[in-house]
C-alpha cells in the first residue's frame, strides 16, 4: 500500500514494541505518513516499509521520538489516544477518513463494533464498509483498528501481519478486559 498522503515521506524508522518492531514514516510537513505493524522478524518489517516508503531511513525527529514514546506507552496500558498525531490522509477516501476518524476516538483497552462505528457515521447499514476502511488503514497502530471488533464481540477480522493473534495482543497490552458469554464466541 502506497502512503495515504500527496506530501512525499521524508523518511521513515524502525522501532521496538511489545509486539515487535513497528515502523513509521513522517512527511515533509511533519505528519505521520504512515506506519507498519511488525512482520515475521525485523527484516522483513523493513522491507515492508522501503516498498512503501523508499530508501531514506532516518534517525526520528523529535516529533516522532515523542510518537514513538506514546504508542510505547499506550501498549503498556496508558490512557492515550493518539488522536492529535496529524495524518497525511488527504489522498485517501472520505469515508475511510471518517471511520479512522472515528476509529481514533475510541479509548486504549476498549472496543466497540463495526456496526457501532457505522451507527455512529449515520450509515448503520455500513459495517462491511468499515471493515473495509479499516483494512485499508495505512496508519496502524496509531488508527487503532485492532479495537474494532466483530458483532458478539467476536474478535472480526485483521489485515495486519498476524492477524487476530496482532488485534488481541494490542488488545491485550492496553489493558482490554473480554466476558466471556455462553452464547457467544470469546476472545480469549
Amino acid at each position: 500500500m502506497r502512503p495515504a498522503s500527496s506530501h512525499p515521506p521524508l523518511a521513515w524508522t524502525l522501532f521496538d514494541t511489545p509486539v515487535g518492531p513497528c515502523g513509521l514514516a513522517w512527511d515533509s510537513v511533519g505528519r505521520l505518513a504512515g506506519s507498519q505493524l511488525p512482520e515475521a522478524d525485523a527484516a522483513a518489517t523493513q522491507v515492508r516499509m522501503r516498498r512503501r516508503f523508499g530508501d531514506t531511513v532516518a534517525d526520528p525527529p523529535d516529533f516522532a521520538r515523542q510518537w514513538i514514546t506514546r504508542l510505547r506507552a499506550v501498549m503498556g496500558g496508558a490512557g492515550d489516544r493518539l488522536a492529535d498525531i496529524a495524518l497525511a490522509d488527504e489522498t485517501a477516501p472520505a469515508f475511510h477518513r471518517r471511520v479512522w476518524a472515528l476509529a481514533r476516538q475510541i479509548p486504549p483497552g476498549h472496543t466497540r463494533s463495526y456496526g457501532d462505528l457505522a451507527l455512529a457515521l449515520g450509515e448503520p447499514g455500513a459495517a462491511r464498509a468499515v471493515g473495509q476502511a479499516l483494512g485499508a488503514n495505512p496508519f496502524a497502530p496509531f488508527v487503532p483498528c485492532h479495537r474494532v471488533l466483530a458483532a458478539g464481540g467476536g474478535a472480526g477480522g485483521f489485515s495486519a501481519p498476524g492477524g487476530r493473534h496482532t488485534k488481541l495482543r494490542l488488545l491485550q497490552l492496553e489493558g482490554a478486559r473480554f466476558e466471556w458469554q455462553a452464547d457467544q464466541p470469546g476472545l480469549f
